[in-house]
């Protein structure tokens, strides 16, 4: 092992680093072979299993719940496997030949899910929000819903929602090991593979969950992709669609936004609907060519402001100018679902306009119902634009990870404070940018796109919410070593420090170029340089300790960790934030990141 690797497991507590970008580390720290941190989805459709999913499972499962979760952590692929895996990967089309093998394992065929009345989502950036709002305008038309979704932030029931709400613990216990079970007992004897990875386990759960709950209709959000995502075994969905896109999990997916293009199309059906919002012309041709191959019609979504028109303006429970998009979309999916299943009441069309550069038809202009109005206005979706005020402390959460994405949480970041300021108001303000970024995404893209929010300090650390991983089965995460989150966290913040000092050049002042065929209202402005001081720290809890102060009425731990104050950046920091009138905290880069805070600032969502 390296010199450098050894410091990190032996030493590793807290590191700052000066304006020159010298880091230090504090204080000792334990080795950890697991920690907090939501899975990512749709990671196992790339691989056949994890070793400790075949036939190293030989023990008799519990009953209890968190037998249930920590059962179902053991399908999680290891670090060093799934390294192996990517370097080995096969045809991806026989994932999805898995997967069915999984189905019928588990008692069930392909068919049956025709029985579900299937929305199939899509997309790189929004396709949660555009489940949520589908979601709950079926919702308020008196329909029970189910919705599929991933990652969870704090516990993995979050995934799988009846009626909007996480299924129970005593349901999840009851279908996981029913389900557990059947694969135990249909295994061959001479197959190792008995069981599929963690996501394509919950897939499978989710199928039998709203098939026996005997649900109206549920809302599928795809993993990663969706030519290869393994609930792309789905074969006759009521209507799909895909969101906006852009560049993301380009290992798996491809480096070129028309290669993302081709893998999202991949869930349209014959014969089935399909809608998207608009996109850059490369993609937007390629998802058109995908639906004329299969005879699916494909229409674009008219913005939200054409049905608006003639009527009270739409308000969303989501925050951010992105969300308009996602509540389009939602709105055309939500209306051709109950168009096709016969209910009354889907609004009333509007005159029809003209196809935008006649790439694709036009989806219907109507004026949307009071239960789509309440409904896109009653969406909750956590970890998106969600705000949390607490005494002098404002939590800005959302899990952007993409550029497209982050610009998005920029602008909103940017709108929120501006909506805040308060003329005349005395008092000190802080802005706190708390940050990590996972998998092979590139950091210091993301980095850069935040400098114009002008932070006073920088806070990094892995998506670990506590040092000791007891009580968090449902967010241990086996895809990673420790060593590697913590030299990421390191590189973040190396990252930052150079920017920072890029910044002091004048010449260097630019507009930042776009994402590829992004939208350019998204666009930063940047601002002067403005100095900040950076720290890692190596735990969630730890990071929230030194930025709150103690002053979340919420978030009350009984003592710092000895050591938390030890580097002059955290001690002198420590005294502004003590004194600070407000203090404005940015939590982004991961999802993963986003539900970890979550589960310490909200601690009823973990009940």
């Amino acid at each position: 092992m390296s010199r450098a690797r050894c410091h990190l497991r032996a030493a590793l507590f807290l590191a700052a680093v000066s304006p020159r970008g010298a880091t230090t580390g504090v204080a000792a720290r334990r080795g950890l072979s697991a920690w907090p941190a939501p899975r990512e989805p749709g990671m196992e459709y790339q691989v056949s299993s994890s070793p400790a999913a075949g036939c190293a499972m030989t023990r008799e499962p519990g009953l209890s719940h968190l037998d249930a979760v920590r059962t179902l952590n053991t399908l999680q692929t290891n670090a060093n496997y799934l390294e192996q895996v990517k370097r080995q990967r096969g045809d991806p089309q026989t994932q999805l030949e898995a997967m069915e093998l999984y189905l019928a394992r588990s008692g069930l065929q392909v068919e049956d899910l025709d029985q579900l009345n299937i929305i199939h989502i899509t997309g790189t950036k929004g396709k949660g929000s555009t489940c949520a709002f589908t979601e709950r305008i079926l919702r308020n038309y008196g329909l029970k819903t189910g919705f599929f979704s991933s990652p969870h932030l704090v516990q993995v029931r979050e995934r799988i929602r009846i009626n909007g709400q996480p299924i129970s613990p005593e349901l999840f216990t009851k279908h996981f090991w029913h389900l557990y079970n059947r694969l135990e007992e249909t295994k061959g004897d001479s197959s190792c593979v008995s069981m599929p990875g963690y996501f394509r386990f919950l897939t499978l759960m989710a199928f039998h969950v709203f098939l026996q709950e005997k649900v109206d209709l549920a809302v599928m959000e795809v993993g990663i992709g969706g030519a290869y995502d393994c609930t792309n075994i789905i074969r006759k969905p009521v209507v799909c669609g895909v969101s906006s896109l852009g560049i993301d999990h380009t290992g798996l997916l491809g480096e070129t936004m028309e290669k993302i293009a081709w893998q999202k199309g991949g869930i349209f059906k014959c014969g089935v609907p399909a809608f998207t919002v608009l996109q850059p012309d490369g993609p937007l041709a390629v998802l058109r060519d995908r639906a004329q191959q299969i005879s699916c019609p494909l229409y674009l979504c008219p913005p939200l402001e054409a049905l608006e028109e003639g009527g009270p303006p739409l308000t969303l429970g989501l925050e951010g100018e992105h969300q308009q998009s996602n509540a389009a979309l939602a709105l055309q999916l939500a209306r051709c679902w109950l168009q096709r299943k016969d209910h009354q009441g889907i609004g009333e069309l509007k005159v029809s306009r003209p196809s935008l550069l006649g790439q694709l038809p036009l989806a219907p202009v109507f004026q949307p119902t009071s239960h789509m109005q309440h409904g896109l206005r009653d969406t909750e979706w956590l970890g998106r634009t969600q705000l949390l005020r607490r005494g002098p402390l404002t939590w800005y959460l959302d899990g952007a990870h993409t550029t497209g994405s982050m610009q998005a949480c920029v602008r909103w970041f940017r709108q929120a404070l501006h909506r805040r300021e308060r003329p005349g108001s005395s008092g000190s303000e802080v802005r706190v940018l708390l940050f990590n970024s996972t998998g092979d995404r590139d950091s210091a893209a993301l980095l850069k796109l935040l400098q114009p929010c002008q932070f006073d300090y920088a806070v990094f650390c892995p998506n670990l919410t506590e040092m000791s991983s007891v009580d968090n089965a449902d967010q241990q995460n086996f895809t990673v070593t420790l060593d590697q989150v913590l030299l990421r966290c390191l590189t973040h913040q190396q990252h930052w420090s150079h920017l920072r000092e890029e910044q002091a050049s004048p010449d260097l002042w630019s507009t930042p170029s776009p994402e590829p065929g992004g939208p350019t209202s998204l666009l930063v402005v940047p601002h002067p340089p403005h100095s900040t001081s950076s720290l890692v720290f190596s735990c969630i809890s730890h990071a929230l300790q030194w930025i709150s102060q103690g002053r979340d009425p919420v978030f009350q731990l009984p003592s710092p960790p000895r050591g938390l104050l030890a580097h002059p950046v955290a001690s002198s920091g420590a005294i502004i934030l003590q004194e600070a009138a407000a203090i404005h905290v940015l939590v982004t880069g991961s999802l993963h990141l986003v539900g970890g805070v979550l589960k310490l600032l909200e601690p009823s969502l973990s009940q």
